[in-house]
């Protein structure tokens, strides 16, 4: 009974708590939804305000943006419409300008045209009297007005000849007058204290033997000696009908003078064979060119110098095997050295330096077989290569005339080279040079007009001309002497000094009958 009261209890009493529960739960949720909804309507009313708000203000900004843009909009407008004004004013000021520049300029044109009128017409009114003058000069003096321009030029041709000879002849008298004395003094004291051997050298060298049968044995079984040797050489090795000697014959000296050394150590020894012909060649190659540094020290010694690199030094030594017309190169340097000690002694400049200069003006010519360019061009670069001073070089360039000299060291070196080259017995030609210089030298002089004939004489250091004396006055012979100096000097080469000496000739031959 228990158990189902309690079971009725439950059944009445659930239903009852389960609608107080929903009743409470559904109070509990329009409690809710009015508090959302009246916290809703708060939040709207905010946001309206908060629009409103934004709203107003933003108008406000553009308003005052507008406001602002147009007022710049009329500042940038008043300052165009200024700066357009400024420019019209300016325009219209140029315009004025213009304007008046025009009338100025038709005005000026105006009275140019004036003036112009006014010149031509005295133009002509004084080429009228010009010519009515002349005419009346022409009456006067029985002459035209050409033979009277003639007539004056002629005169002025003259007057200005004879002055033209007088004043040179004044300023070589005067340049005499002053360097003869000094120059004849210094060349001839340095000639005097300066004597040295010369050695005339040709292309061929001559080997003794000590019997003929030596020959076969230098041409070997099917000539292999005497092809060995020539290739090792590169001198020919002419063996003909010239009893107990063998000619030597090369262009270059030293290779020469190392084929004439082995083959004198080969007939010496006795063993001759391509091999042996090796080994001697080698040899006589490295006896060649100590002797060459050798000689090239005594050079150095001999002068006095001291200090020159070993390499020209060497080269020095090799000049002993180069000629020059016949006039051994090293001896030349060693001479023209000495010579312009002495004169730079007798000036009063460093003699040292003189000497420095005179020993390798011509050391160009110890490689100008080998390399490319002259004698003069190389030694210039040789000195360069080798340290040698800007007045070394000077004077190296100068001796030749090919560069302007910078001292009077450079003109010392040019007197001594001319000396030592230029003297008597110096320098041999052959007799087809010689003879074609001579005839170029004669033929120079006969192509000037009024030359009569001339003479090449004294081996060509003088040529005397014979003028005509209808043609040539006393006047026209200096002038004729200098032209043909010049002409010379331009086209031919000599050695020295050529001397003219134009000769004018007046004779008058009448017979007693």
């Amino acid at each position: 009974m228990s158990v189902i009261a309690v079971i009725i209890t439950i059944i009445i009493v659930a239903p009852i708590t389960w609608i107080a529960a929903v009743n409470n739960q559904k109070k509990t949720y329009e409690n809710t939804i009015g508090s959302a909804e009246a916290r809703s309507r708060e939040i709207i009313d905010e946001a309206l305000k908060t629009a409103e708000t934004k709203k107003r203000e933003a108008l406000l900004e553009a308003k005052e943006e507008s406001l602002k843009t147009k007022n710049e909009l009329e500042k940038e407008t008043k300052e165009r419409r200024a700066e357009l004004q400024r420019y019209e004013r300016r325009v219209l000021s140029k315009e004025e300008n213009l304007d008046k520049k025009s009338e100025a300029m038709e005005k000026k044109e105006a009275g140019l045209a004036a003036r112009e009128e006014t010149l031509s017409r005295k133009t002509a009114e004084v080429e009228a009297l010009y010519e009515k003058g002349i005419q009346e000069l022409e009456k006067i003096s029985g002459l035209t007005s050409e033979q009277a321009k003639e007539y004056l030029l002629k005169s002025v041709e003259e007057d200005v000849k004879h002055d033209t000879a007088k004043l040179i002849k004044e300023l070589e008298a005067k340049a005499k007058e002053e360097a003869d004395k000094k120059a004849k003094d210094y060349v001839v004291t340095a000639i005097q204290r300066c004597a040295a051997d010369h050695v005339a050298e040709t292309t061929v060298s001559v080997v003794q033997l000590p019997n003929d049968e030596m020959k076969g044995r230098i041409i070997g079984r099917e000539g292999r000696n005497i092809r060995t040797l020539e290739t090792m050489t590169g001198v020919e090795l002419i063996i003909d009908d010239t009893p107990e000697a063998v000619v030597l014959s090369g262009f270059d000296p030293i290779r020469r003078e190392v084929a004439r050394i082995a083959l004198e150590r080969l007939i010496v020894d006795g063993r001759i064979h391509p091999a042996r012909i090796e080994e001697m060649v080698e040899k006589a190659q490295k006896e060649v060119e100590a002797n060459m540094r050798e000689e090239g020290e005594a050079a150095t010694l001999e002068v006095g110098i001291h200090g020159i690199h070993p390499e020209l030094v060497k080269l020095l030594g090799k000049m002993k095997f180069r000629t020059s017309y016949g006039q051994n190169a090293l001896k030349h340097s060693v001479e023209v050295a000495q010579l312009a000690g002495l004169l730079a002694a007798e000036v009063g400049v460093d003699v040292r330096l003189a000497k420095r200069a005179g020993l390798l003006h011509d050391i160009g010519k110890s490689v100008d077989h080998e390399m490319e360019g002259t004698h003069v061009r190389l030694g210039a670069e040789l000195c360069k290569k080798y340290r040698e001073s800007a007045l070394i070089v000077n004077a190296v360039e100068a001796h030749h005339g090919d560069v302007e000299p910078q001292s009077l060291i450079a003109c010392l070196v040019q007197a001594a080279d001319t000396i030592s080259a230029a003297r008597p017995g110096a320098r041999r030609e052959t007799l087809e040079t010689y003879t074609n210089r001579l005839k170029q030298l004669e033929d120079i002089t006969n192509s000037f007009k009024g030359v009569d004939k001339s003479f090449a004489i004294q081996a060509g250091r003088e040529v005397r001309i014979m003028v005509m004396p209808e043609q040539i006055s006393d006047d026209d012979m200096v002038l004729l002497a200098r032209e043909i100096s010049k002409r010379i000097e331009a086209e031919l080469e000599y050695p020295g000094q050529i001397k003219v000496n134009v000769i004018r000739e007046s004779r008058v031959t009448d017979y007693a009958k």
